[in-house]
């Protein structure tokens, strides 16, 4: 393993050192200083002590050429990364030893499939994938991914799909029984979302009910990127971002719903200013987050308005450290050429 000492600066994302190149997308902090991070070329970090050091973990056996997207921890040791590409290109390896080695899980089955997302809570897995056969891919694992079944999802449009650019296309609350996915297309993008009981036993068609969000404009590049809850369990709202990834200048749009129903989406007042890829919540000072490659935005009053949150660059603050970022688990965001930062403790006060 290679370990890296951060440096900072004092920012709003304290920029870290990660001692890699890779294009990184995929990051979960798991809490307690543990974080794990992923990307390009095979690439999984690892923090035990809050993002002071990064290692750089062994490669998976034949993941060289894998674009990790997602990842998901558990603890210091334990941990799950889904590489996307077409067909067998999606994968998911697991490590219990700290990421020294890794086992291969499961592979997609699908020649012509690509996966999204991976969710997962215990021994219970979720991957959400692009349709296949004219609807969407949700596989589904109760025992830690040694055996998987697939829930029937509702029709796809044509050429519509979910987007992989974070992780965090795909939601699951597992203590409000609510499942949810974002998509784009050339007719628009669509929310599918799904309630308990369906969530309590294999989830059918009929379970999925979908609905089109105009504000997000329409367009293959255009759609939901991303959907978060208030809370790490049981939400009352929820946020969705997107736009259009080939034009991230273009004024973002956001949308917020505030029932557990999930069923009546609006559209932000003052959107992002630009495409956003991911969304997070700051608990602590009930302030919501998203990120982009253009730059940084912050709501408090639920998603109803954003306002861009600038470096103070008359204390000398990086000019980019609001920008080019792909994910975000507070209190990290990922991006590319091995860019990660940390969410400076003072950057959310009034």
């Amino acid at each position: 393993m290679v370990f890296a000492v951060s440096m900072y600066a004092h920012a709003q994302w304290e920029i870290e050192t990660s001692n890699t190149t890779a294009d990184l997308r995929g990051i979960h902090s798991v809490g307690n200083g543990v974080a794990w991070a992923s990307g390009t070329n095979g690439t999984v970090l690892r923090s035990e002590d809050g993002g002071y050091v990064w290692q750089s973990c062994s490669i998976p056996p034949g993941a060289e050429h894998l674009d990790f997207r997602g990842v998901q921890g558990f603890d210091a040791n334990t941990a799950i990364v889904m590489s996307s590409g077409k067909g067998d290109l999606s994968r998911l390896y697991k490590t219990t030893d700290g990421c020294h080695t890794w086992k291969l899980v499961f592979t997609n089955p699908d020649a012509d499939g690509f996966w999204d997302a991976l969710v997962a809570g215990g021994k219970t897995l979720f991957v959400l994938g692009d349709p296949v056969n004219g609807a969407f891919v949700l596989e589904e694992s109760h025992d830690a991914g040694v055996t998987w079944h697939r829930d029937p999802l509702p029709p796809s449009l044509l050429k519509e799909g979910a987007f992989a650019a974070s992780n965090s296309s795909f939601l699951v609350q597992a203590e409000d029984g609510v499942m949810m996915f974002g998509t784009g297309g050339p007719k628009g993008a669509r929310l599918f979302s799904s309630r308990a009981p369906c969530t309590a036993k294999p989830i059918y068609k009929d379970c999925w009910y979908s609905q089109a969000m105009p504000m997000f404009g329409a367009g293959e590049p255009v759609g939901i990127f991303s959907i978060a809850g208030n809370q790490l369990e049981s939400s009352d709202k929820f946020v969705a971002v997107g736009g259009d990834y080939s034009n991230p200048d273009q004024f973002g749009s956001a949308a917020v719903t505030t029932n557990k129903d999930v069923a009546h989406w609006i559209a932000s007042l003052t959107p992002p200013h630009g495409y956003r890829s991911s969304v997070g919540y700051d608990e602590k000072t009930k302030t919501w987050i998203t990120v982009g490659p253009n730059g940084t935005d912050i709501s408090t009053d639920d998603g109803k308005n954003w306002r861009p949150l600038r470096p103070n660059l008359d204390l000398h603050e990086p000019t980019d450290a609001d920008r080019n970022w792909n994910a975000i688990s507070l209190p990290f965001v990922v991006g590319p050429h091995g860019r990660i930062g940390k969410l400076n403790p003072t950057a959310l006060k009034p």
